[in-house]
């Protein structure tokens, strides 16, 4: 059989395309099963009990998908969409709340978010200069949805951290298609982490970082509630694990004079009865949490902190008005919440660095996936395991 050149060139043009070192997008995302979760190496962070994925899926309705793009030697990058509910979000708003603890970043919908207090689209976590992409799909996304003919005015909510290392940032590959499939493929259940979604470039604690999750649950003013936190992590400091010095021990101690590691998007929710003021005060606990990890805060690390209730009788109609009433759970009923936030948001920023595996992109720039042989022997020697 005599093939022509054509046909062969046309043959390899086809491989190099489809091969994934060369291009690859993943709608969303896969298990990454070669890498365990926290509890799988024998660290428990608090005391309270999880729900059923140990994922912000654990609160009812809310789901997360994730687009994850490779492209060559210098895309690495993606889109994690959070879904509060699975009717129209625009209709039925979420009461919500954003907390600030270092604003050097890009969180489109704040100002709104702020003011009102709700949340009315998905939120999208991707890589700094692809926000105004993020926000024009998710008001075409929002604007298509039946019922939503005579809308005029979207509030996208946007949040992002920097990828520039491992991924050639200005090249802003993330398109409208990657975001609302992302959106379109949200999906209830386990949460896939680590270098997934929005997660796939970047760093954390002097290791890779990524997509991490967690929840837990609590009783309070007489009913059983849910708190569930997502992560895209990528900020610096020295990696603590449960009160262990694991970045000490490995010699990862931060860069004081650099801001290239930068940035934490924590999206929070929960199923509880409490509207934007006392999620606030919840959102405020998740940025307090990130000290646990040893962050630093540095100047240029954008820490933004999304909370939002899916409970059905708090959500707000296209008018403004609440849909139904409800009691709300009173200021001296929000500790055993406050505990969960902060112990959720600990469990998923490691989670995150634990699943992470080793990625290289632009200009062969490499981070490395934390050893987990090392990790369990440094927990063990500091009694930061469950058995020791």
């Amino acid at each position: 059989m005599i093939i022509h050149r054509p046909a062969v060139l046309l043959i390899a043009w086809f491989v190099l395309l489809l091969h994934p070192c060369v291009f690859a997008r993943v709608y969303g995302g896969e298990e990454n099963a070669s890498r365990p979760r926290l509890r799988d190496i024998g660290v428990t962070i608090g005391f309270l009990p999880v729900g059923k994925f140990n994922a912000i899926t654990d609160v009812p309705g809310v789901r997360v998908g994730h687009t994850t793009i490779n492209r060559g030697d210098e895309i690495r990058t993606g889109v994690t969409a959070i879904v509060p509910h699975g009717g129209n979000v625009f209709r039925e708003k979420v009461p919500a709340a954003v907390f600030v603890g270092n604003g050097f970043g890009k969180l489109a919908g704040l100002s709104q978010v702020q003011e009102l207090g709700t949340i009315e689209t998905p939120i999208i976590l991707t890589s700094t200069l692809n926000v105004p992409e993020a926000m024009a799909a998710l008001m075409e996304y929002t604007l298509g949805l039946p019922g939503n003919e005579a809308v005029r005015s979207v509030n996208p909510v946007v949040g992002e951290t920097n990828d520039g290392y491992l991924n050639n940032i200005r090249l802003r590959p993330v398109t409208k298609e990657d975001i609302l499939d992302a959106v379109q493929t949200a999906r209830e259940g386990p949460v896939p982490e680590g270098s997934v979604g929005a997660g796939r470039g970047t760093q954390c604690l002097g290791f890779k970082g990524g997509i991490g999750t967690a929840s837990r649950k609590v009783e309070t003013g007489g009913g059983e509630y849910t708190v569930g936190v997502l992560v895209q992590s990528n900020f610096g400091g020295t990696l603590t694990v449960n009160g262990a010095p694991v970045g000490k021990v490995l010699g990862r101690r931060p860069s004081l004079h650099t801001d290239r590691k930068g940035s934490c998007m924590i999206v929070l929710a929960t199923d509880a009865p409490v509207d934007s003021r006392p999620l606030e005060r919840m959102a405020r606990r998740a940025i307090y949490a990130m000290a646990r990890t040893g962050a630093i805060y540095s100047n240029g690390s954008g820490d933004y902190a999304i909370a939002f209730s899916t409970h059905p009788l708090l959500r707000v109609s296209g008018d403004g008005r609440r849909i139904r009433a409800v009691k709300d759970l009173a200021g001296s009923e929000l500790t055993p919440l406050f505990l969960a936030v902060q112990e959720a948001t600990e469990e998923a920023i490691l989670n995150s660095i634990v699943r992470a595996e080793t990625v290289c992109g632009w200009k062969g720039h490499c981070s490395e996936a934390i050893s987990i042989e090392r990790l369990v022997e440094i927990c063990r020697n500091h009694r930061a395991t469950d058995t020791q």
